[in-house]
């Protein structure tokens, strides 16, 4: 199966839920475990409430979803600056400390997320997981 949803959203708090909401609903045509079901809502979440954040005052919060078989691949995009260099690889914060955590988060359940190029000015994130439990390696 393939499906493909391309949503622009305003840069509004109210953006994060209804872009996890929309991608729950997309997930529930397939058959992704709920453990990848809920992984895919964090990172979508998290994807999405950065771009709030973080973005220029007047971007959008732009959103790809596309199901291609057993993979599902979201981009976030938004107007603004890429963080750190255009890596992920942020440290955690202090325990204490509020937020930080989004970035560390989205690389530890992705199975690949990296900012890459768009258009001038823009940031995109790329992230994918496969809808299926992939087995672990076997111990040698």
């Amino acid at each position: 199966m393939r499906m493909s949803m391309t949503l622009s959203l305003p840069r509004q708090p109210s953006s994060v839920t209804r872009a996890r909401h929309v991608l729950t609903t997309v997930l529930s045509l397939t058959d992704a475990s709920e453990d990848c079901r809920g992984h895919l809502a964090v990172l979508i979440t998290e994807a999405c409430a950065n771009a709030v954040v973080h973005a220029d005052p007047d971007s959008t919060v732009d959103i790809i979803i596309i199901i291609d078989e057993d993979v599902c691949l979201l981009e976030v995009g938004n107007r603004g600056s890429t963080p750190n260099g255009g890596g992920l690889e942020a440290d955690l914060p202090a325990p204490l400390t509020i937020g930080g955590r989004g970035l560390p988060l989205i690389a530890a359940l992705a199975d690949t997320a990296a900012f890459v190029t768009g258009q001038p000015g823009q940031v995109l994130l790329r992230m994918t997981k496969h809808l299926a439990d992939v087995p672990a390696a076997p111990l040698r």
